[in-house]
């Protein structure tokens, strides 16, 4: 519905020239909108999906329009949609998973930063979940398939966005408290979600993906062998859900945490390659050489 579009956009004009402030400006938005769209439709599925997309296109527009600060835009718009999620009686992940990927398309439309709107958008479902009352641990799956599923399409620019992404998304998890492997494992996740199939290049953006995610582990002094288990195993569990080969993309998780660790220093290679190779989750996990870009 454009019209919702831009009557989320022209809000969020007026909030932000009038207050200056970002977070609290759009989360009222957000949320005010979206119950008014849903209420006046009395449905939710199919109706709140295409609402929380034309939520978030408004705010990123209208946050863009006036030069504002689009992660904190993002951050307010997932907490926003959570709430309004909630008083109309939606299911809660859907929205968080729909909200980011929307979010993300829409920053990457305008030229935005990602990662910076991934680490806001993971910091908003950690805190819309708990306001809301969902267990952290999906609200963190769910916002970070979605993030990886809103870059789009796969390539050499959409690998490179992914691991910005996913670096986005264990920075934002590890500021709130977050648990870094589910992190790692919704990115997973969301990249064969995205791809719907398992390409060289779709295996190079689940190495890009993994590898970030564990060298974005280690620089805030999480455990790196832990985020690239979790990673394999979400890899595994995306691979399943669309049909294709587990054990490929489980080694293309697997390779990619490799090389990362290997930058990391000896020790992170030995616990990286203790963690994220053998049998995971019934799946012979073997790692090869690099993915050359």
């Amino acid at each position: 519905m454009q019209a919702l579009v831009e009557n989320v956009k022209n809000t969020i004009v007026g909030a932000i020239k009038g207050t200056g402030e970002i977070v609290n400006a759009v989360t009222e938005t957000a949320s005010g909108a979206l119950v008014t769209a849903l209420k006046s439709t009395g449905a939710v599925g199919k109706a709140l999906t295409e609402a929380v997309a034309d939520v978030a296109s408004g705010v990123i527009q209208g946050t863009t329009q006036v030069g504002g600060d689009l992660g904190k835009a993002t951050k307010g718009a997932v907490i926003g949609v959570l709430k309004g999620t909630k008083e109309v009686g939606g299911e809660a992940l859907d929205a968080i998973g729909s909200t980011v990927q929307n979010l993300v398309r829409a920053t990457v439309d305008v030229g935005g930063d990602v990662g910076n709107a991934a680490r806001e958008a993971m910091e908003g479902a950690i805190e819309g979940a708990q306001s809301v009352g969902i267990k952290g641990v999906d609200a963190i799956a769910a916002a970070a398939a979605g993030a990886i599923q809103g870059v789009g399409g796969v390539g050499e620019a959409a690998t490179d966005t992914a691991a910005d992404v996913a670096r986005g998304l264990i920075q934002g998890a590890s500021n709130v408290g977050g648990d870094l492997g589910t992190a790692a494992s919704g990115a997973m996740v969301g990249v064969l979600r995205g791809a719907r199939n398992l390409s060289g290049q779709t295996a190079e953006t689940l190495a890009a993906t993994a590898g970030s995610a564990v060298k974005a582990t280690a620089d805030v002094g999480g455990d790196v062998a832990a985020t690239a288990k979790a990673a394999v195993e979400g890899a595994i569990q995306g691979a399943k859900e669309i049909g294709v080969d587990a054990a490929d993309a489980a080694s293309a998780a697997a390779t990619g945490a490799l090389k990362a660790a290997g930058d990391i220093g000896a020790a992170a290679v030995e616990q990286v390659q203790k963690a994220a190779t053998g049998v995971i989750a019934g799946v012979k996990v073997v790692a090869t050489a690099p993915f050359s870009k």
